[in-house]
């Protein structure tokens, strides 16, 4: 499945919390990739991801909970 990250609505955003859901939530991603694409996002920019199918509830939910609005592409 891809998912568009289109942004952080938080006031304060955890940065080091958002990279790890990415890392954990994306389908082969490295740490060094998440807090960058992490920083991209927080700047305003939309980020595109590869989420593995087996636990899309529990990631979805995940970035609600950060506050992060996405979109499902696939």
């Amino acid at each position: 499945m891809k998912l568009n990250l289109l942004s952080c609505n938080s006031q304060r955003p955890d940065k080091r919390a958002i990279a790890k859901c990415i890392a954990e939530i994306s389908s082969n991603m490295s740490e060094s990739l998440s807090n960058e694409l992490t920083t991209i996002l927080l700047e305003g920019d939309i980020v595109d991801i590869e989420m593995d199918d087996k636990n899309t509830g529990s990631a979805l939910r995940a970035l609600r909970k950060l506050s992060i609005d996405y979109e499902i592409i696939e």
